[in-house]
């Protein structure tokens, strides 16, 4: 008993199979890539109803398996160029949701101590500790003595110590 004529597209692949994925495997350096586009050109073939009336099959089959291997290094290039913009951006400048956190805590912990402070112990304070001002700096923005920032600064300093003490 005889088996059944092939289909043309089928008697195609049986005969150039092999050899198309080995001359994709040469261009690509991957069997694996090369068994896939073997694959993917020859389905190509069969969605567009070519094979039938092929002169030249292994010259028509490397024309179609290029356009794929192009078209993959496209890709590649694309996907690559994409991974680089994302490598290039700079860290996200956001805290931490733990960072955000600890920040709240010591914030209210800072407005506290201030809410117990008169105004301008509370401003000579926060130009000491935020702004690195020295004594005679604050009491010059603040319009009074040296001696008058001391004693802010030491009433800051006992609050500090009531609340966290």
């Amino acid at each position: 008993m005889r088996s059944p004529p092939l289909h043309p597209l089928g008697r195609l692949y049986a005969e150039h199979h092999g050899w198309l994925r080995r001359l994709l495997s040469r261009k690509l350096g991957c069997h694996d890539k090369a068994e896939d586009l073997t694959q993917d050109t020859f389905v190509k073939l069969l969605a567009n109803g070519t094979g039938a009336a092929i002169r030249e099959p292994r010259a028509f089959l490397s024309t179609v398996a290029h356009g794929l291997v192009v078209s993959l290094w496209r890709r590649q290039d694309l996907e690559r160029d994409y991974l680089d913009a994302l490598a290039a951006r700079p860290e996200p400048l956001a805290p931490s949701p733990e960072e955000r956190a600890l920040a709240l805590e010591a914030l209210a912990e800072v407005d506290a101590l201030l809410a117990g402070l008169p105004p301008k112990a509370a401003r000579a304070f926060l130009m000491a500790q935020l702004e690195g001002m020295g004594y005679a700096e604050i009491g010059a923005a603040l319009g009074v003595s040296e001696r008058m920032v001391k004693k802010y600064m030491a009433q800051a300093m006992a609050e500090l110590l009531r609340t966290h003490g």
